[in-house]
């Protein structure tokens, strides 16, 4: 069916290129019984002394390696603040039985999809549990907490970001599932914008032109809906990348996503 092509069959090629050297080690979660794997890419102390900026990668197992390279490309041209890069995976692809995305990375709970709508109780893993396990490891500085994903994982990006008080504040959404359960995160969006809250954040949101038109004009509307009624204190910046799929747009998000964020 259409909902478990598209989150199972995300970036299969990416599980195919190994992760570039970074340190590793594992954390469990109470909230849903799973343990993580979390990768980290750090800057040289030495050289580049902390405390950095931390922005956390879904999907680590398979997609930590483009958020490397494109940070490492950045950094050689000056572009970007030394950050701390943080893959946060389950020791397994795609495909593979133990990976939990179609869990982790929903709002809400699909009939046709048993295991989703987990997003509650992963997003209170990583503000309870994993943040202070982060802190705790490394030199960070808590003045700007990054979040970053691409498709379902983007969607957990974008879900964590319209909340009331939202923990994160650079959030990165690459070609976001905006369509899952009949676009609820708009309708989430919309009752957050009538409270008039104020979102003290900045997000990038981008896109390859020859993405399908679902995600493409789904993005659309939510870009249309940030305009009209825009939140107080977030700024928006969206992009959309020419000859790029859903697929072959990821390093280019991962990259402008990075430059923008923390220039």
């Amino acid at each position: 069916m259409m909902v478990a092509m598209k989150t199972r069959c995300c970036f299969l090629m990416a599980a195919m290129i190994p992760l570039p050297p970074a340190s590793r080690f594992a954390i469990s979660a109470r909230q849903n019984d799973t343990e993580y794997q979390v990768y980290l890419a750090a800057p040289d102390a030495r050289t580049e002394p902390g405390p950095w900026p931390a922005v956390v990668f879904m999907d680590g197992d398979d997609q930590f390696r483009f958020a490397v390279d494109a940070y490492r490309a950045l950094r050689a041209k000056g572009d970007v603040r030394p950050l701390l890069l943080v893959g946060l995976g389950y020791g397994a692809s795609y495909t593979k039985p133990g990976n939990r995305r179609l869990r982790d990375y929903t709002p809400t709970a699909l009939p046709t999809e048993p295991d989703s709508g987990g997003a509650d109780g992963f997003l209170e893993f990583l503000r309870g549990t994993f943040w202070p396990e982060l802190t705790a490891r490394c030199p960070i500085c808590e003045r700007v907490r990054g979040l970053a994903g691409h498709s379902l994982g983007s969607l957990l990006v974008l879900y964590a970001l319209f909340q009331r008080k939202p923990f994160f504040n650079r959030f990165l959404a690459s070609a976001p599932s905006i369509w899952w359960d009949d676009r609820s995160l708009l309708s989430q969006a919309d009752s957050l914008q009538r409270t008039g809250v104020a979102l003290p954040a900045r997000v990038f949101l981008g896109v390859g032109d020859g993405d399908t038109p679902s995600m493409t004009g789904d993005l659309e509307m939510l870009q249309n809906q940030l305009a009209a009624r825009p939140f107080p204190q977030l700024e928006v910046i969206s992009r959309q990348f020419a000859s790029r799929d859903h697929y072959t747009v990821l390093p280019d998000t991962f990259g402008e996503g990075l430059s923008e964020l923390f220039a």
